[in-house]
């Protein structure tokens, strides 16, 4: 599987941390009139993003964060989600599709619809990771897989 791809963002320093993960949520009325406007949003709302490095000393001004932002190097995270068992092979290419569930109080909500992934998202199984951590209150067989879009 080729490596995932890098981008060159800026984020508040207090956040700027190797290895921290975060869902870029987009642009702020604050945003509107800065002039790091185009290097801060240069990343797609509602992704889960992973901080490879950091880059340089320099902080810059930021209405937003007290204590400025920096440049970090960061990558699309992947996704650990809950899949039909049936449909969990790993390398396998997928559409994703979240299971049909609308129980949102369900202890596994959040790992069956995951923070970062969109219907219709084109993705890669990297790993089938093992059991669902408890029976699906509907019946449903599932899986635990890596996915990246």
């Amino acid at each position: 599987m080729a490596e995932p791809a890098t981008q060159i963002t800026l984020i508040g320093t207090k956040l700027a941390t190797i290895g921290m993960e975060f869902i870029f949520n987009g642009p702020t009325p604050e945003c509107e009139s800065c002039k790091l406007r185009n290097t801060c949003m240069n990343l797609e709302p509602g992704r889960r993003y992973r901080i490879l490095g950091i880059k340089g000393e320099l902080v810059h001004e930021c209405p937003l964060h007290e204590e400025g932002v920096r440049a970090v190097e960061v990558t699309e995270s992947p996704t650990i989600a809950a899949m039909d068992a049936r449909k969990s092979f790993a390398g396998s290419k997928i559409i994703y599709e979240p299971i049909n569930c609308d129980v949102t109080d369900c202890r596994m909500y959040d790992i069956c619809h995951p923070a970062g992934l969109k219907r219709g998202d084109r993705c890669t199984i990297v790993e089938v990771v093992g059991e669902a951590p408890e029976e699906c209150a509907r019946g449903y067989k599932l899986k635990l897989v890596e996915l990246r879009r």
